[in-house]
């Protein structure tokens, strides 16, 4: 898993947290208040308690993510408030984002529908569901033509689907434009 913060406007206001499967190019949003290490854990904390520890065991086994200051609570992002291990996190290089390269290119598909220097605080968590539903129903050819979600087939999958609320989009209905949201 690779994952990264995508900011709207430069250093205020809300953010993207972004997780990637590589394997399956399946990308995760969700929305962040702010860019604090503690906003980070909390969304660790929502997802296990979400999913349950075993299932967000099998599914995050390892993150790769930058040195940015958002993630600098390694701890309590590998470990449950009791203390379970959870996942492990490692970090690339200073200044080294090409060795993530696989969430950075995926970013791009954000950036079709929510242009650089944009501000986020007019979205909500369902926009960038529906941002995610639409990027992971693409069609890629290094899957033969499949999308990320028809890459992701293992239950671990279905279950985290319901708790995101992810669904396909039907080929024909995908929208990466900013059409997308209506602002």
């Amino acid at each position: 898993i690779e994952m990264d913060t995508v900011l709207g406007t430069k250093n205020k206001g809300k953010r993207m947290l972004t997780m990637l499967f590589v394997q399956r190019s399946l990308m995760l949003i969700f929305l962040l208040r702010d860019g604090k290490a503690d906003t980070v854990v909390e969304h660790f904390d929502w997802l296990t308690s979400a999913l349950g520890l075993n299932t967000f065991r099998k599914l995050f086994p390892a993150i790769l993510t930058d040195n940015g200051s958002e993630f600098k609570r390694t701890l309590e992002m590998e470990r449950t408030i009791d203390g379970s291990i959870r996942t492990k996190i490692f970090y690339c290089d200073p200044q080294a984002s090409w060795q993530k390269p696989h969430i950075e290119k995926n970013h791009e598909y954000i950036r079709y529908v929510l242009p650089k220097g944009k501000s986020f605080d007019p979205y909500t968590q369902e926009d960038f569901t529906l941002l995610a539903n639409h990027i992971n129903s693409t069609k890629r050819m290094q899957y033969g033509g499949k999308s990320p979600f028809e890459m992701a087939t293992a239950d671990e999958f279905r279950e985290l689907f319901y708790v995101m609320g992810l669904h396909p989009v039907p080929s024909d209905d995908v929208t990466l434009t900013k059409r997308l949201f209506r602002s």
